[in-house]
């Protein structure tokens, strides 16, 4: 019997490598003589450079970079078992989980150690990369990044543009003069699931920005910088970003992307399946086992979990959910994709216990789940 482990990450508790080694655990624990295949997944957010890297046999390669406010630490990137392919994640460089709650500031805060990962990569060869933008701390429209490469922001007295998402408004010229070249010859997927304009009611600054500190009062004041910046690109280059469909993911990095490094958007799970060739490990496959942190109706768009699940229907191999918790109110639309739907949490396992010893209990329910699956198809 043949099982692929295909978790997403259990978010705020375990890495999907983690949840992926105590289901493998419980399943060996179930019968010693199952072929087990590990491929944690992620669906483009932060988790995806480890999932990536792990079922994929890649490296890491680790590069000294600028964080949100302009501090030196230490980031990654990876390159996947293939050698070739590069996968940067926005969250190592420009994440806000490198800030805590007092430090956010996306008056200031800005992308630039991203695009100096990104430079670092093409130090180094490589010319095809997957970027996943989730989880950002900055709302700079992609432009520290753009600097980050060589792009220069003048003012109309021909100065370069100081720091400040607010002096966008400034801008008068967008010189890519000194562009990196070895950009030309790169392609870039963008692994997002989001698919925000950049300005406007739905726009970078008004949906994302507050999460990353925008005050209430200044959303006006910051999507007009984003317009400003966006009129420019559009006078200078005829991209419109305004109303572009995903531009606004990770405060307008999107944007960035599409116009000046002629990025392509697709669903981060279809990204991370087709990197992980996820469809070629199902032949001869008995069960994939999938699960995340909380199933509910979400999950039904375009979530890691439901991604497994229609390799697995494809494949016509059948796919079982163990997700930390379930909605109830999700159940039976996730039955339509699931022949198992299960919650660490019931009524022997609480909610606390469940998340003090998350691994135990991983390995104990896929053990039953296993064992109950097997009995059921030898009946």
């Amino acid at each position: 019997m043949k099982v692929i482990i295909s978790p997403d990450s259990y978010k705020g508790t375990l890495s999907a490598v983690e949840v992926a080694k105590s289901m493998q655990e419980g399943i060996l624990d179930a019968d010693q003589s199952i072929e087990t295949i590990v491929l944690p997944v992620a669906d483009g957010g932060e988790g995806t450079l480890q999932s990536l890297i792990a079922s994929t046999e890649g490296q890491y390669f680790s590069v000294n970079v600028l964080d949100p406010l302009g501090r030196a630490i230490q980031a990654q990137y990876g390159v996947l078992g293939d050698q070739v392919t590069c996968v940067i994640e926005m969250a190592q460089a420009s994440g806000i989980m490198l800030l805590q709650d007092n430090e956010k500031n996306p008056e200031l805060a800005t992308s630039y150690g991203t695009g100096q990962l990104i430079k670092a990569a093409l130090d180094q060869g490589y010319r095809k990369f997957i970027i996943g933008i989730g989880g950002s701390a900055t709302n700079d429209a992609g432009i520290g990044m753009l600097q980050a490469l060589g792009v220069r922001l003048m003012t109309e007295d021909g100065s370069e543009l100081e720091a400040g998402v607010s002096n966008l408004v400034k801008l008068n010229v967008i010189d890519i003069s000194q562009l990196d070249a070895r950009l030309a010859e790169a392609t870039f997927t963008i692994a997002c699931d989001v698919d925000n304009p950049l300005i406007g009611e739905r726009g970078a600054t008004a949906i994302f920005g507050p999460q990353k500190g925008v005050r209430k009062q200044q959303i006006a004041e910051f999507d007009r910088c984003l317009k400003h910046f966006a009129d420019i690109v559009e006078a200078q280059f005829s991209i419109r970003l305004h109303d572009y469909k995903g531009a606004g993911a990770a405060g307008g990095m999107g944007g960035a992307l599409i116009a000046f490094l002629n990025g392509t958007f697709y669903a981060g799970i279809d990204i991370v399946l087709d990197a992980v060739q996820l469809q070629a490990h199902l032949v001869e496959a008995q069960f994939v086992i999938t699960g995340e942190g909380k199933s509910d109706l979400q999950t039904l768009h375009g979530k890691a979990p439901l991604g497994v699940a229609k390799a697995a229907r494809l494949a016509k191999v059948e796919a079982l959910l163990l997700s930390g918790g379930i909605d109830g109110k999700a159940k039976a639309a996730l039955q339509e994709y699931f022949s198992v739907v299960e919650s660490l949490v019931d009524e022997e396992t609480s909610v606390q216990q469940a998340m003090q010893d998350p691994t135990h209990y991983i390995r104990l329910k896929t053990k039953r789940l296993i064992e109950r699956t097997i009995q059921k198809g030898d009946d």
